[in-house]
Formats: structure tokens, C-alpha cells, sequence
């Protein structure tokens, strides 16, 4: 009996799973092997003069940029569920654009706002010929990291808020409303309670972008966890320091997932019947309404119609220079980079997705729990470890690289587009997957057990039935990869093979020379594409 269990849960399925799972953990392990070795000259400078730098910025950082985002997507997502007021339809798809925007671009452009010889100042200056004061306007500093990092990752916290109250009863306001609470009362007491689970998924993701930041706070100047990796690996060429600042952001990682298990809590509100009333909007007038536009005019303009604009000038002023044959190359191998790569991870999500679907148990959840290990780990962390086991793979595979040919490189995986490509499996596996185990939660498992009972395997019934039903949840799972691997940076700085660019490595190499005007162009395109990829996923739901 238990040999016959055994034979059944081990086919094809499961054997890819296990694989994959095995891959996504070596990484890890590497980092924790590698903290053995002996400490050097490197980490005990680091460990006495910066390790407290690191991480009180990083402490500091991430607490001001979640409770802001959290103040602006709660809001926003309450105001636009629960009241009509003028231009709402817009604003409910406007305040999605801002994800759209990279944070690290958002930083260059205001920057370029903001600097002596930026539109602000200059008009300033010659207009109004008022003496301008630049401690006012010098954004590059931890202040302004928070201020750029708010603006642009408040739509995590908007959608997943917005997403769950509209999916909730009416009644519950209006009785708390025939009870005589005011609409602040209601907010605080209701709304926030029951959204409560929804709140903190939305600031957990904050967190761990913020966390994994790298162009934002390397451009300002911010002393973080992020920046002291890239600093000791590419200044000091120094890989022991680096993955034991590298362990210690690990371990800031874990305690955020387990505050947040914490902050969830055991409290679960639900339906006491099955008559679930829809949410009536309420119409604002008079001062309200122009404090509610006012508020969603400012935050539209900010984090996105503004840098946008400033964008468009810039490009108007460069793209002569910027686009040229080497440009269209370089887009063309971004755009093939994200695309196969989205595919492959989204087929690996199918098989591991499905293998969990059919057996179901605490293997399958350790399983699913595993693919999220990728997404909650900073990139620059991912980056060491997955070169750290490269490199290991090659000199253990150096007798075969001889072998084949005697005048070979010793370090080939380690130094080629494959690394990368890796990493982004990893990094990303967990995007894909919540999008594929949502589409086969909606479809459930009847369909499938029905064409088991008419004989066919489970391969024919995954090709002719599962993968039909779930065009949606890869369609996705595709472009929602695609729009993260198309804006990310510290993972293709750090492994990019030599003179392998993308649109986000240029924008950021552009930036770094003080570039700002050439940077516009390759940002611009990276936006459209988002902003594309973005209204494909909105028509999708839709059908």
C-alpha cells in the first residue's frame, strides 16, 4: 500500500516540483555556507563604524515609506468604494499609473525637477526673481527616498485595499450609520478593522520593495542594507562582507513576514448570511468633494502626470542623440529577455501549480509556500547567492569544460545571459504562481476529475482542458512577469553578462553619469511599456 502511494505521487509532476524547489533553495543555502568562513579586515571596519548606519536607515526607510503608503492607499481605495464625487471612474484607474513608474526613474526625474537648473528654480529665478534657497529643494536624501518611495509603491497598498471593500457588504456601514457614528468613526472603527488582513498584505509588499531597493537610495545617497552590498562587492570586491551584509538583511526579511503573520491576527470577519448587499456609494458635496478631488489631484499629479511630463521634456531634448541602431538593440534584447523569461517561469508556475492542485497535503503546501521564498528576498540578495553558486558549478565543472575544449574559459555558466535568467526565475517564480493557483482555484477540480473518469491522463487532460480554462491566469502571469523583469535593476546590474544592457541598466548608467536628459528616453519606453502591459491585464479581468 504504502509503495503503490508512493509510485503515485512521483511522476513528471512532482518531479519538477521537487527540482525547482531544490533550485530555488540553493541560493539560500550558499549565503548560509558561505557565513562560516573566516571574518576579514573589510567586516570588522563594516561591523564598527557602518553596521549601524545600515540599519537605521533601512529601519527608518521602510517605517516612514509603509505608514505613508498605507495612509494614501487606505484612504484612496475608501474614498473612491465608498463615495461618488466628480471624475471618480478616472481617478479609481488613475492612481494605478504610478506602478507603471519605476521608483529609481521617479528619483531621476525629480531630481532634474528640483536641481539649481531645473524648471522650478529657474523660473523661479528668472521670473519671479526670487532668491532661491536650495536647502529647500535638495531631494537627495533620506527624506526625499521616502517622499520618492511613497508616491510610487502607494498603489500596492490602493488596489489590494480597494480590491477587498468592494467586495464587501454595504450593511455593515449603514448600520453603523443608523447607529448614529459619524464617518470618521465608521472609518476607524469599521472599515480599518475589517480591512485589516487586506492593509497589511499591501504594506508587507511595501516593505519588502522598499527593503530591496537599490536605485532610489544608491542615487541619494542613502546608507542602506542594499547599498552596503553593492558598495562592498563592486568597491571592495570583497564577497565574504558582502553576503554577511547580505544574511543580516535576510534576517530583517524574516522578522517583516513574521510581523506581518503577527499583525493579521486571528480575527476573521465574514458574511453572517448569504444576502450580501452591494456597496452603495455615497455623493459628496460641497467642501468634501472639493477636498476629496483636491486630495487625488495632488496625488495624480505627483506620482504620475508630473514626472511624466518632466519625462516627455527631457526625451524631447535627447532621443536625437539617445536612439540610434545600438538603442533598438539593446530594447529589442530587453523586450526578448522578458518576454522568454516570462514564459518559462509562468510553464514552471503550471507544473508546480498543478502538481499542488492534485495532491493535496502538507507537501504540496510546503511547495507552494517555497515559490514565495524568491519575492520576499531582497534582488541584491538573490544576486550573491545565485553568483556564489555559479561560480561554485563552474570549478566543479572545470574537467569538462577542458575536456571539450582544452582552450576554455573556466568560468562559463557564471559569465552568461543563463545566470540571469536564473535569477529572475527565483525573484519572480511567485508572481506568476499567486496568478496561476488563483485561475485554477476559480476553476476548481471538477473538470479535471471528469476527464479522468474518461480516461484521460492527467498531460492530455493539462493540455485539452486546463491550460483553455486558465487562458486568463497565464495571459497574466505572463505580462505581469514581463512588466516586473522589464523595470528591474539590481538584479540584471549584478549579473548581466559584460556589455549585456536593458532599458532599466542604461536609464540607470545614463542617471549615474549625471545623465538626466539621455536617461528620459529609455524611461519613457519602459513606462509605455507598463502602461501598455497594464491595460492588457484590465481587459483581461474584464472578459
Amino acid at each position: 500500500m504504502e509503495r503503490a502511494k508512493i509510485k503515485r505521487h512521483i511522476n513528471g509532476w512532482s518531479l519538477i516540483s521537487f527540482v525547482m524547489v531544490i533550485l530555488i533553495l540553493l541560493p539560500s543555502v550558499e549565503i548560509v555556507s558561505n557565513l562560516i568562513k573566516p571574518v576579514n579586515e573589510n567586516w570588522a571596519h563594516i561591523k564598527q563604524y557602518m553596521l549601524k548606519v545600515y540599519i537605521v536607515d533601512s529601519i527608518k526607510l521602510t517605517i516612514a515609506v509603509v505608514l505613508f503608503t498605507v495612509i494614501i492607499g487606505v484612504v484612496s481605495a475608501y474614498f473612491v468604494t465608498f463615495y461618488d464625487f466628480p471624475f471618480r471612474r478616472f481617478f479609481k484607474w488613475a492612481l494605478v499609473l504610478p506602478m507603471a513608474i519605476p521608483p529609481y526613474i521617479g528619483a531621476y526625474t525629480y531630481n532634474g525637477l528640483l536641481s539649481y537648473t531645473g524648471i522650478i528654480q529657474t523660473t523661479l529665478r528668472n521670473k519671479f526673481d526670487i532668491a532661491v534657497n536650495q536647502k529647500y529643494f535638495n531631494i537627495m536624501s533620506l527624506k526625499g527616498a521616502i517622499f520618492i518611495l511613497t508616491i510610487f509603491l502607494f498603489p500596492y497598498v490602493y488596489l489590494i485595499t480597494k480590491s477587498f471593500l468592494e467586495k464587501q457588504s454595504a450593511t455593515l456601514v449603514e448600520s453603523a450609520r443608523l447607529l448614529g457614528k459619524g464617518n470618521i468613526v465608521i472609518f476607524f472603527k469599521v472599515i480599518v478593522p475589517i480591512s485589516r488582513v487586506a492593509i497589511v498584505s499591501g504594506a508587507t509588499l511595501v516593505a519588502l520593495e522598499v527593503l530591496s531597493d537599490y536605485g532610489v537610495v544608491s542615487y541619494f545617497g542613502v546608507q542602506t542594507f542594499t547599498t552596503a552590498i553593492f558598495k562592498t562587492w563592486f568597491s571592495l570586491g570583497d564577497v565574504e562582507s558582502s553576503v554577511r551584509i547580505a544574511a543580516i538583511l535576510m534576517v530583517g526579511v524574516v522578522f517583516v513576514i513574521l510581523f506581518e503573520k503577527f499583525m493579521r491576527g486571528r480575527r476573521k470577519y465574514s458574511y453572517s448570511n448569504t444576502k450580501i448587499k452591494p456597496v452603495s456609494r455615497k455623493r459628496l458635496t460641497g467642501i468634501k468633494k472639493n477636498i476629496v478631488v483636491g486630495f487625488f489631484t495632488i496625488i495624480f499629479l505627483l506620482s504620475f502626470l508630473i514626472p511624466t511630463i518632466q519625462l516627455l521634456y527631457f526625451a524631447s531634448l535627447t532621443y536625437k542623440r539617445v536612439l540610434n541602431s545600438s538603442f533598438i538593440t539593446m530594447s529589442l534584447n530587453t523586450l526578448t529577455l522578458s518576454i522568454m523569461a516570462a514564459i518559462v517561469i509562468t510553464i514552471i508556475s503550471l507544473v508546480i501549480a498543478n502538481y499542488c492542485r492534485i495532491h493535496e497535503g502538507t507537501l504540496s503546501k510546503i511547495i507552494s509556500k517555497i515559490t514565495m521564498v524568491g519575492y520576499s528576498i531582497p534582488a541584491a540578495v538573490i544576486a550573491i547567492s545565485v553568483i556564489l553558486l555559479f561560480v561554485n558549478i563552474d570549478r566543479n565543472l572545470k574537467w569538462f569544460y577542458i575536456m571539450i575544449n582544452p582552450n576554455s574559459k573556466t568560468l562559463v555558466l557564471s559569465t552568461s545571459i543563463f545566470m540571469l535568467f536564473f535569477a529572475y526565475v527565483i525573484r519572480f517564480l511567485e508572481v506568476s504562481y499567486q496568478a496561476i493557483e488563483s485561475g485554477y482555484e476559480k476553476m476548481g477540480k471538477k473538470f479535471f476529475e471528469a476527464s479522468r473518469l474518461l480516461g484521460q491522463n492527467t498531460l492530455k487532460t493539462f493540455i485539452k482542458i486546463d491550460i483553455p480554462m486558465l487562458k486568463p491566469a497565464i495571459i497574466s502571469s505572463i505580462v505581469l512577469v514581463f512588466i516586473d523583469i522589464i523595470k528591474e535593476l539590481p538584479l540584471t546590474l549584478l549579473l548581466r553578462p559584460f556589455n549585456f544592457n536593458t532599458l532599466a541598466t542604461r536609464t540607470f548608467d545614463y542617471a549615474a553619469d549625471e545623465m538626466l536628459q539621455e536617461a528620459a528616453v529609455p524611461a519613457i519606453i519602459i513606462i509605455l511599456i507598463s502602461i501598455v502591459a497594464i491595460s492588457f491585464i484590465n481587459r483581461v479581468d474584464k472578459e
